[in-house]
Order: C-alpha cells, then structure tokens, then sequence
C-alpha cells in the first residue's frame, strides 16, 4: 500500500511538472508572436525632450517617429523611436539593400508561383505571371515606386536561392547595422505576428542603404517605365507615391532624396524619408499614423526642427552636429582606440552627438640649412650682409665649440693612460708580493 501510495506521489509530481512546461512554452509563444501588438498599448513620449539643454521637439500625431543625422547617425528627435511597431511596405528598403549588395541589375529574374501567390486587389503589385522575365533593374523599381510585393518575394527568391534564406539574410544584414528590435518574416511587409521594428530601427537601415550608389540611385527615382516582356506586350509606367517626394505634391519637402510609403490595417501608415539641404542630411521615420498626409505633416515638422535647431561644428577630424549656440568648448571630448586609430566621441550633456577618427599628426618640415641662399637676387644687400655675419659668427661659435670638444678628448685620453698605467703597476705589485710570500712559505717548510 505504502509503495502504491509513493508511485502515485511521484506520478502527481511528474504531471504537475509536464504541465508547467507546457504553459510556459505556450506563455512564450504567445510573446513572441504578439510583441508589436502588445508594445503599441504603450503611449510613446518625446525622449530627447529630457536631455538638458536640447532643444524641444515638436509634438507628432504618428504613434512613433524619430530624426536622425544621416552622416553620425545621431538621433535628434525621438519619440518611442525604440517601441515596436508593423512596419509594412517600408521593409522594401531592406530588400532594396540586400539586393544591390548581392547581384547585378542586370540580371534577368523569372517569376514563378513564389511571386505570383501574392498578387491581390488590395495589394500592391504590377501583375507578374508565372513565367515572365524582367530585369532585377526593373524589378527593384517596382519594388520601391510601385510597392509590388509580388515583386518583392520574387527577389527574395532570386537573391537568397530561397525566399526563407533570403529573410535569414535580412535579419542577419538588420543585426549587422546595428538594429535591436526588428525582426523579419517577410520581404514586403505583408502582415505577419513576428514582422516587427522600430523608428529608429528603419532609420538607421535607410542611413545604410545610402552609402550605396545603387540604392540611391533607385530610391531617389520618382518615375520609371518598364519595358514590354516576354509576357506582357505594354510597358507599365510608374510614378512615386511619396508626397514628399512628388513635385506636384502639396506636402513636397526641398531636397528631399527619396523614401518609401507603407500601410497596412494592423501597421496603419508608415513612412521613410531623406532631404538633403546644404550639405546635412536628415531622415525622418514615422510610424502607426492615421493616414499619409498625418505621416507626411509629421515628417515636416521633424525636418523643420532639424534644420532650424541643429549646426555643423568643425572639429580635430571632420564635423558634427550640435543644438545652435553650442560650441566645442561646451562640449565633453572622450578618447579612445578603435582599429589602430585616434577616434574622438564628443558628448553634450552626457549625450553622445557623434564621433570622428582624429587624424595622424604631420612632421613638421625642417628649415633649409643655407638661408642666404633662399634670399635670392633680389634681397636688400644690408640684409644680405648681417644674414652672412650672423651666419659667420655661427661658424666661428662652431669650430671654438669643435676646439674645446677637442681639448676636451685628449684631456680625456690623457687621464686614462695615466689610470691604464697605476692600474698595471699595482697589478704588477701583486705579483711580486705574491711571489715573495710563495718563497717565504718554502723557505718555513724546509
């Protein structure tokens, strides 16, 4: 009975312990899957606002937006820039990366049922088919003017072998520039429960994506048309859908470089934008707005506040950006070794605005031994004169120098002859006292 009761304990024990596990797998499933629905309760707030001395943000209808600096990558304007959020089609300037990165534009791309099993009425797409060739060129400007998720999962399928090793490849490449809260699972955007990212997150993949020519090149193109294929007998014109970026567009912005739209329900409208203006470039991502033009209005406040507030200042190696009014002096400058190189981080305030590789220092040339000769014919002859004085006086200083260093050796050499002798004498003492005590001790034994 004893023995049937322990076996019952013991089972009890091990069921209780199997359920446990279950629930906690089941609890961490359920995180992983829903951390952008959960993450978007949370009201967001303007965390630049609280740096000292920074200047005051303005305040955006977008659930989420930041401003950064292009060339330092500092973040001007925060707000929730590190809260998670759908992005939807602004993922395309991932797959806009991976593949400039990673093949020849002009490389032909044949669709097949990877691409095509995405086309729907409401959703972005140029009507691809099954068979259908198009040039990778042609392709990523479908992918980013027109918003062709067809498209986009053909590349994928092109680019990485296989659409899942291509979303390997983005989040790998996503990791690599620095992001922290993103997560791919796809290559257009479509809605997916462990599709995420941040503001910030998106930002700092444009700043990436424009260190590349190609990129930039594709990314700034607000009309392309695709040539007829083997498929399809009309060409398909295409024209941006940026406000910003469109010049007959009531919210286009000065120097505005390019970006990418994207809305989904679950995402609401989400936007990348880069402008250029007199040698600083800003981007702006904004995200979860309530339609395009909030989206776009936001973004224009951001780029106002960073051009209006924020200065280029020179320092030991390039430039950084600073609030106006701050100088270097103001600054907090922090040394360090990165690779073999002098880089300095300057801080304002414990805020980190940027860092530069300070530069090697230059020898400094040394005089021409003959300056008379440097005068040329043309010098006044009085100068000329005391110039040759001065510089037969240095001679003379010279060889009396040359005499005394002289003297000053054969008095040297003396000294040691005289040591080198009194030396060998009293070694030659020695000798003979020996010799004599030698004798002295056979003398007494005999």
């Amino acid at each position: 009975m004893k023995k049937r009761n322990h076996l019952f304990k013991i089972a009890l024990l091990s069921s209780v312990i199997a359920m446990t596990s279950v629930q906690m797998c089941a609890a961490a499933e359920v995180t992983t899957q829903d951390t952008a629905s959960t993450a978007e309760t949370a009201p967001a707030s303007i965390s630049t606002n609280e740096i000292p001395g920074w200047p005051a943000g303005p305040e955006i209808t977008s659930e989420t937006g930041v401003l950064i600096d292009a060339d330092s990558g500092t973040v001007l304007y925060s707000k929730g820039g590190d809260d998670i959020r759908y992005p939807a089609s602004i993922t395309k300037i991932m797959t806009l990366l991976l593949a400039v990165e990673n093949c020849s534009l002009k490389e032909d791309v044949v669709f097949t049922e990877t691409g095509t099993r995405d086309i729907s009425w409401d959703s972005g797409n140029i009507g691809m088919q099954v068979g259908e060739v198009m040039s990778m060129r042609a392709c990523l400007y479908a992918l980013i003017i027109q918003s062709a998720n067809e498209v986009a999962a053909q590349i994928a399928e092109h680019v990485g072998g296989t659409e899942q090793n291509f979303i390997d490849m983005m989040n790998q490449r996503a990791a690599e520039i620095g992001c922290t809260n993103t997560h791919f699972a796809n290559a257009s955007g479509l809605p997916d429960p462990n599709h995420y990212s941040t503001a910030h997150d998106m930002a700092l993949i444009m700043r990436e994506g424009l260190k590349n020519k190609k990129f930039r090149r594709i990314i700034g193109t607000t009309d392309y048309t695709i040539k007829p294929t083997n498929m399809n007998s009309e060409a398909r014109v295409l024209h941006t859908h940026h406000p910003m970026f469109a010049p007959e567009s009531g919210y286009y912005y000065n120097g505005c470089i390019g970006g990418k739209t994207g809305y989904t329900s679950e995402a609401g409208n989400t936007l990348v934008t880069a402008v250029e203006q007199n040698g600083t470039t800003y981007i702006t991502v904004t995200m979860k707005a309530a339609d395009l033009a909030v989206a776009s209005t936001d973004s224009t406040a951001l780029f106002n506040y960073g051009f209006q507030n924020f200065t280029k200042l020179q320092v030991n190696g390039g430039e950084i950006l600073a609030p106006n009014g701050v100088t270097v002096d103001n600054l907090t400058v922090q040394e360090s070794q990165e690779n073999g190189e002098t880089v300095d981080s300057y801080y304002y305030n414990d805020y980190l605005l940027g860092s530069v590789t300070v530069p090697e220092a230059t020898p400094t040339p040394e005089p021409a031994a003959d300056t008379a000769s440097e005068n040329g014919s043309g010098a006044d002859t009085s100068d000329g004169s005391e110039t040759v004085q001065s510089d037969s006086t240095q001679t003379s200083d010279q060889t009396k120098t040359i005499a005394e260093d002289s003297q000053t050796s054969a008095g040297r050499l003396q000294l040691r002859k005289i040591l080198l002798g009194i030396g060998a004498a009293m070694v030659l003492l020695i000798i003979i006292l020996c010799i004599a005590l030698a004798r002295k001790e056979r003398r007494y034994s005999e």
